[in-house]
């Protein structure tokens, strides 16, 4: 079906469940962490996803300033595991850059990072602004990446 772009109120029943099933899937159930995955930040957002074979093989949020960082961000950043190694996390967080920058009038974007994906992060510009620490006992570092001009 393609890359989409929605926010919360476009989304449809069927979409929205499919993301937070995936989301829960990916960062509660494969991470074995139990946090609060609907955090009541999801209305603000922009959801960027792809759907393959009638379900969501990719998605990331894309935040808007003030709404959870000074910065915009994007999180919830994943590739659905039957999908992995095809290369859509790079389209993703392509897309999702490419969308930030070409509509949103910022200067820098932020992430929540896991510390075991610093050299894809990296490979996007992105740079590590705080030590490591841990969240729901996983190792994280804040990134941002500055606007080129």
């Amino acid at each position: 079906m393609g890359w989409k772009i929605k926010s919360f109120d476009e989304l449809s029943l069927s979409e929205l469940y499919q993301i937070l099933q995936i989301r829960v899937s990916v960062f509660v159930v494969e991470q074995d962490c139990p946090y609060q995955e609907v955090d009541g930040v999801d209305q603000a957002c922009q959801h960027l996803f792809l759907e393959k074979d009638g379900q969501i093989a990719a998605y990331a949020r894309l935040i808007p300033q003030d709404v959870l960082y000074e910065d915009v961000s994007i999180g919830r950043i994943l590739v659905h595991k039957d999908y992995r190694k095809a290369g859509y996390g790079h389209e993703l967080l392509a897309k999702a850059i490419e969308i930030i920058s070409n509509e949103w009038d910022v200067e820098k974007i932020k992430i929540h990072a896991q510390v075991y994906l610093l050299d894809f992060y990296r490979s996007f510009g992105f740079v590590e602004v705080t030590e490591h620490y841990l969240e729901d006992g996983i190792p994280h570092v804040d990134m941002i990446r500055e606007k080129t001009h």
